[in-house]
């Protein structure tokens, strides 16, 4: 009975609109319409909307932004905006950057941050030329502190700065640890967390990261 009275209502449907009447030859039109003016504004809407978060990131950091920084959506900017970005990066949307205290996030040119990305230092982040760091990594250069008297909220942070290289690649989901330093052409695996140092030139993957090649 169910798929009897579902294709009577569809049978309904189409006595009311059928194929070929007049509101149904209207909507197509409209439709068709609406469907070029998407397509003849698509890259107005694009530049515009890389122009607003450009404008809104350059806003927010401290050092001047290059004009030739790509800006692909909003990025948050929490802190103190001591975030150096350098010539010729993308950046995609919904990525976080936080600095607090002294510390400063410094990408070297031609750097790739993908999308959901979040960089927060309290002591310092440094990615070298032309690394790419794939969606929703985290590099956090601080731990909670625990003590007995405190909650952990209250309890304080230990940091130590993390250094990325040149040309290095981080996969999807990467967590980097507070004191790590990636050596420049390494390839860090997806889902990762790098713990310790990875020398020049490694692939690394795994929880734990561990070494499963070099080239």
């Amino acid at each position: 009975m169910e798929g009897y009275a579902g294709r009577s209502v569809i049978a309904a449907k189409a006595m009311v609109n059928p194929p070929g009447s007049r509101r149904h030859r209207t909507k197509g039109f409209l439709a068709a319409l609406l469907r070029l003016w998407l397509h003849l504004t698509s890259k107005l809407r694009n530049s515009s909307r890389r122009m607003v978060s450009y404008a809104y990131l350059a806003d927010q950091v401290k050092f001047r932004l290059p004009l030739s920084v790509v800006v692909l959506g909003r990025a948050s900017v929490y802190g103190t905006g001591a975030i150096y970005i350098g010539k010729d990066c993308l950046l995609y949307p919904d990525i976080h950057f936080e600095t607090q205290g002294s510390a400063t996030i410094a990408l070297g040119e031609s750097v790739v941050i993908s999308r959901g990305v979040h960089l927060v230092a309290m002591e310092g982040i440094t990615i070298g030329r032309g690394s790419m760091i794939g969606e929703y990594t985290s590099i956090r250069d601080a731990n909670h502190k625990r003590t007995s008297d405190l909650p952990i909220r209250d309890a304080g942070y230990t940091a130590s700065c993390i250094v990325i290289g040149d040309e290095v690649w981080i996969g999807r989901g990467v967590t980097i640890l507070a004191g790590v330093t990636i050596g420049d052409g390494s390839t860090v695996g997806a889902n990762a967390v790098v713990t310790h140092d990875v020398l020049a030139g490694s692939i690394v993957a795994g929880v734990p990261a561990r070494p499963i090649q070099r080239t």
